[in-house]
């Protein structure tokens, strides 16, 4: 976020003479080619499970939507990218009207990106829960006119969020709310982890196993939870220690990280494609239809 990249630098200049820790800068090459890749990635998930009726359930729904979170993710990059060039370029005024819009908006899609990964999970991990405890009760719980209705709230709710995040994240409370969510969803997660746990310990005594499938499922979003948590916690640290301890040395120290906590945020989209390929058939088979039907023609 332009915010948080502001606030670093000139938090870096006021620890700098404490500090002997040199800022890592990684080139804007690299950034834009990870970010079209995830962008191309995502997309490709989204036009799989589109064009496969078979793909085209309330679980598959879930995830196009964390999919469409780490696409907008890359796609914050990419726009970014550009306006960096066309500023350069000296089409774009510095800080002008325009290009405060623009980044303005560019942000409100990272904030959202965020926002909508956490929800996804959040969904995925309560779709996870149904699957594998209510198995006979689930098709008639979870309907995909009732997954399409979730995740219409959802969306707006985080659109909302982000919007409002982006216009008011220079206050205090604003930051804290926005760093809070993300313990918050580790804490829902893990509850509905622990109670998954337990239960499973409990019907593993009463009857043989539980589904071989469901279980597969569960495992998937053990992966992207953990790999969500890798990507982004390193960028909520460095929101928190901006805001709270900017002349501190040591916290100045992990600031001149910056860039490399944005690249694992890049790579948080281009990874989970490949979880998805990975963990399911479907969806594997679903992608080599596609790659090599494009081939072919």
């Amino acid at each position: 976020m332009q915010q948080a990249i502001h606030l670093s630098g000139s938090a870096n200049d006021t620890a700098g003479n404490r500090s002997d820790c040199p800022h890592v800068v990684l080139p804007e090459e690299l950034f834009f080619t990870i970010s079209v890749i995830g962008v191309l990635e995502n997309l490709m998930v989204l036009l799989a499970v589109i064009r496969n009726k078979n793909l085209q359930s309330p679980t598959y729904l879930f995830i196009c939507s964390l999919a469409m979170s780490d696409m907008l993710g890359s796609l914050y990059k990419v726009l970014e990218n550009v306006l960096i060039v066309l500023r350069n370029r000296g089409h774009l005024e510095p800080r002008g009207r325009f290009e405060t819009t623009a980044d303005d908006v560019v942000d409100s899609l990272f904030v959202l990106s965020l926002l909508g990964s956490i929800c996804s999970l959040c969904v995925i991990a309560a779709d996870r829960y149904l699957t594998i405890f209510h198995a006979l009760q689930y098709p008639r719980i979870v309907t995909l006119r009732r997954a399409a209705l979730v995740l219409a709230v959802i969306w707006a709710c985080c659109t909302a969020s982000g919007i409002a995040i982006v216009a008011f994240f220079h206050h205090v409370p604003t930051v804290i709310a926005f760093t809070a969510l993300f313990p918050l969803m580790l804490a829902v997660t893990l509850c509905l982890y622990v109670h998954m746990f337990l239960l499973a310990r409990s019907h593993a005594r009463r009857t043989t196993t539980l589904p071989r499938a469901n279980m597969r499922g569960a495992l998937t979003l053990t992966v992207l939870l953990g790999v969500f948590i890798v990507c982004w916690a390193p960028f909520v640290l460095h929101v928190l220690l901006v805001t709270f301890c900017p002349a501190d040395p040591y916290c100045a120290c992990y600031m001149s990280l910056f860039q490399v906590n944005g690249m694992l945020i890049m790579c948080n989209a281009v990874i989970d494609p490949f979880i998805y390929a990975f963990r399911s058939p479907e969806l594997r088979d679903a992608f080599k239809k596609m790659i090599f039907c494009s081939r072919s023609q």
